[in-house]
């Protein structure tokens, strides 16, 4: 009889995590649909319509139904194919970064985005997240003991330092973020040692710190320093870096236990009361249309996914598989984590949309390639009746 750890480490189609990420996808259509409708020319008319005659919602259901071939072609393609060629995808993505700071278009005092015909426009830096997660499990899966080499860690290093650069130059803080706390998750996982990982916390948190008194200590305050700041005292700061949060904070209070319902008239999110509404700030119309139950509802789903993942790394037995894995459990956290804590006044505002959840086409085919990741991993991984996970030098054996 095959053994419980064969059983769980046999290669399988992932259909939990795509159910999860399709429940998040079609019920972050409906929200993106509430947030920008046009309540004078469809109040009554069916959701198909209400979709139809909002724009963010026409492309959103767009992305949703464009994304089964991003899956199909992700998954037909071997993993080792991703670690042989992925040093091909990060060069492509960097430079798709530098031209985006060349000649990009500025939006929101960001200079992120490349028009792409049709009146749309794609943003690299969410890209640049798979790349460099790719990239840092091929060089850390190499060893049993990655970054132990000062050569090893210069390189390891320069992998992320580049991109991070071009991305701040740009303007972004979110991604930046995303980037640097998935790269700690997964050096960790990888076995780094922990002395090495708590001497990077401890310089960046410095090089933070003195980027924010420096900051502040300027006769005007740079519009990403009041953002980082803002959510201490949001009243302080409330026609600038508080604003957003203060709206976000009353329609999600406003929802209470069960919500006003959707599409109601009237409501903080048809009378356009929170910026952003539909991209940065969507779970403001979880809060305000399904209230406490809805929000538990939607965190719900996203734990599960985390869990499912944290659950298929344990049982793969590839380095390079796991912590791909890993990395895309990692962002996918610390986007729904940092999100909601903004729109709660719980934590900076700083652009990060919600998976699946906020409008966006370039987030949401990251989103998409990321779990389709996942599922190439589960699909294409080996049997092996011992598995061994390590973690910042540790060796645990799951039998």
């Amino acid at each position: 009889m095959m053994s419980d750890t064969r059983r769980r480490s046999q290669a399988h189609f992932e259909w939990p995590l795509m159910v999860a990420m399709y429940a998040l996808s079609f019920f972050g259509l409906l929200c993106i649909t509430m947030a920008t409708y046009d309540v004078e020319l469809s109040g009554n008319a069916p959701l198909l319509n209400k979709i139809l005659n909002s724009r963010s919602g026409m492309w959103q259901s767009i992305f949703i139904l464009v994304s089964p071939i991003i899956i199909f072609v992700i998954m037909a393609i071997p993993m080792e194919i991703y670690r042989a060629r992925v040093g091909m995808i990060y060069m492509v993505v960097l430079g798709l970064l530098v031209v985006t700071l060349v000649a990009g278009e500025v939006s929101n005092d960001l200079k992120g985005w490349l028009q792409t015909g049709f009146g749309r426009s794609m943003q690299p830096s969410e890209f640049a997240k798979l790349s460099i997660m790719l990239m840092l499990a091929r060089y850390l899966a190499k060893s049993e003991k990655p970054m132990a080499r000062f050569k090893e860690f210069a390189k390891v290093m320069m992998l992320v330092f580049i991109p991070v650069v071009v991305i701040l130059l740009q303007g972004e803080t979110g991604t930046v973020l995303v980037i640097l706390v998935m790269f700690l998750v997964m050096i960790f996982f990888a076995g780094v040692n922990l002395r090495v990982i708590l001497g990077i916390v401890t310089v960046g948190a410095i090089g933070i710190g003195a980027i924010v008194v420096y900051g502040t200590m300027a006769e005007e305050l740079d519009y990403r320093i009041v953002r980082l700041i803002a959510f201490l005292d949001p009243l302080k700061y409330e026609q600038s870096g508080g604003y957003q949060i203060l709206k976000s904070r009353t329609a999600i209070g406003s929802g209470q236990l069960t919500g006003i319902g959707t599409f109601v008239e009237g409501s903080w999110t048809t009378l356009e009361y929170v910026p952003e509404s539909s991209t940065d700030s969507i779970f403001s119309v979880v809060g305000e249309s399904f209230g406490f139950v809805g929000c538990m509802a939607v965190l719900a789903v996203y734990l599960f996914m985390v869990l499912r993942m944290l659950y298929l790394a344990r049982f793969t037995q590839d380095k390079f598989g796991r912590l791909v894995i890993i990395g895309v459990m990692t962002m996918l956290f610390f986007h729904v984590f940092q999100n909601i804590a903004m729109g709660m006044g719980m934590m900076p505002i700083t652009g990060i949309p919600l998976p699946f959840l906020s409008y966006g086409g370039s987030n949401y085919v990251t989103n998409v390639a990321a779990i389709a990741l996942v599922m190439s991993v589960t699909k294409g991984r080996s049997v092996a009746s011992t598995q061994t996970l390590n973690m910042s030098g540790l060796k645990i054996n799951i039998r």
